[in-house]
């Protein structure tokens, strides 16, 4: 299965994804602008992958001056219908239809891993104004939450998929495989958790692409399998589920954050 494949498999779930997957802490972006070294107010953004508009109306809300781009039809469809007076562009980051030295800030929500960085790391900074910054950030799992841990361990043998958000945060190789070698880059984690219903939890393990790409019914016999499980563990059925959001801000030499934090 080609990682295009697996990028595109969103366009056919965008409702699911849309419904069931988290937004981002108030936390995020207030260290998005530390390390950024200025206001997201009155910043000019583009935010890249911007799937259903969770991160754009989250840019928005604090003052941003957001452009979207937006490979996928059905994503950008649904985009369209939930933030109908937002500016989106059909496009990618490997190719961004962006003028030079044209944003601050350029960001990338859960999207990153679907780049090729040899390309869209010197799209980015193409793009930036001397000083802006790149910020990527995933939402990756809490895997010092046991069931947590369990859950994402029987998910990756499931699917034989891997993402960002299924990796360790303290993986030692993450900077080269992020394409971020020699840029000037700041990180910060920030640790959050949302209570959702058991149906809304399940929904959002099936929005992910190891599931999306596999078949209807090896993915139902999973959730039905783990829904099972996760009564046994909360017979409230009510889940507590923990992300750590996973930030990377990077610049280029001349420019961008001064050191990590």
């Amino acid at each position: 299965m080609t990682s295009q494949t697996r990028a595109m498999s969103f366009n056919a779930a965008a409702d699911r994804y849309a419904a069931y997957r988290p937004s981002y802490p108030s936390e995020l972006f207030r260290a998005l602008a530390e390390l950024a070294g200025f206001p997201l107010a009155g910043a000019r953004v583009a935010d890249v992958g911007a799937g259903t508009g969770i991160s754009t109306a989250q840019l928005l809300e604090r003052g941003a001056e957001v452009i979207a781009v937006e490979p996928g039809a059905g994503m950008a469809a649904w985009f369209r219908k939930s933030l109908p007076d937002a500016p989106l562009i059909r496009g990618d980051a490997n190719a961004l239809p962006l003028a030079d030295s044209s944003r601050d800030l350029i960001t990338y929500a859960q999207s990153w891993h679907w780049t090729d960085t040899a390309r869209s790391v010197p799209e980015a900074l193409r793009v930036l104004r001397p000083g802006g910054s790149l910020a990527i950030w995933w939402n990756t799992t809490a895997l010092d939450v046991p069931w947590i841990a369990e859950q994402t361990e029987r998910i990756t043998r499931h699917t034989g998929a891997t993402s960002p958000s299924l990796t360790p945060i303290d993986d030692p190789d993450a900077v080269r495989r992020a394409g971020l070698d020699g840029l000037r880059l700041a990180r910060r984690h920030v640790r959050w958790s949302r209570t959702v219903p058991l149906d809304t939890h399940l929904g959002n393990l099936a929005s992910h692409s190891g599931f999306l790409v596999m078949d209807e019914e090896d993915t139902r016999e999973f959730l039905d399998a783990e829904r099972v499980r996760l009564r046994a563990i909360f017979p409230d059925e009510r889940i507590p589920e923990t992300y750590v959001v996973d930030l990377w801000v990077a610049g280029d030499t001349e420019g961008g954050p001064a050191q990590a934090g």
